[in-house]
């Protein structure tokens, strides 16, 4: 993880990052986005110079976030990246915002949106009711169809899995909640009168 934690991130046009005490701020066009940061890494602004701006790719506005560690420990090297990683992501999430896209097989299974709520037949004898919080909101194109978008990634993800996690895909037929670009490994039905 310390090549992904050595590398700048560039902050683009239009968004602004603040550290204070490792309190990292993060706001954009979509919003604001804060993280704390682990004492031991040290989180600064610089401006690129050209000659930065060629090896670093740090580009826009000509500031770059830079994420250092104070030794080669092992708990530094995993905080290094860690730390680069999620600053990086709520850039991400304030200029382009996450999106985690669902789809729902199974005769008679469905989505509705009423309102903030998403309510979902999936073969119970109830329907399934979950409701949209202020970080993530749910839309659905088609019945069979659920989008989930938010600026924050981990909440987008884990509000995903959630949904999934309702009726996860079964692997005979498929029916079930799976994300879009998800694999289902298929098992075969038993057959007739084989022996072991």
């Amino acid at each position: 993880m310390s090549r992904i934690g050595r590398s700048p991130i560039a902050i683009p046009e239009g968004v602004e990052v603040t550290v204070d005490k490792n309190l990292v701020t993060v706001k954009g066009k979509l919003g604001q986005l804060q993280e704390q940061i682990h004492p031991n890494i040290k989180v600064s602004i610089k401006e690129s110079t050209d000659s930065e701006d060629n090896n670093s790719g740090a580009t826009g506005s000509g500031k770059f976030v830079l994420v250092e560690r104070p030794n080669e420990l092992k708990l530094n090297k995993s905080l290094h990246g860690l730390s680069r990683t999620l600053i990086a992501n709520m850039i991400i999430g304030v200029t382009e915002g996450y999106k985690k896209e669902l789809q729902i097989n199974g005769v008679g299974y469905r989505a509705q949106k009423q309102g903030s709520k998403l309510n979902l037949t999936l073969g119970f004898s109830h329907p399934v009711i979950m409701e949209d919080t202020e970080d993530v909101k749910t839309s659905v194109p088609q019945p069979n169809q659920i989008f989930v978008e938010g600026i924050n990634k981990q909440k987008v993800g884990q509000y995903a899995a959630e949904i999934r996690a309702k009726r996860p895909p079964e692997p005979y037929k498929g029916k079930g909640v799976k994300y879009i670009d998800e694999h289902i490994i298929r098992k075969e039905g038993k057959s007739g009168a084989k022996s072991a």
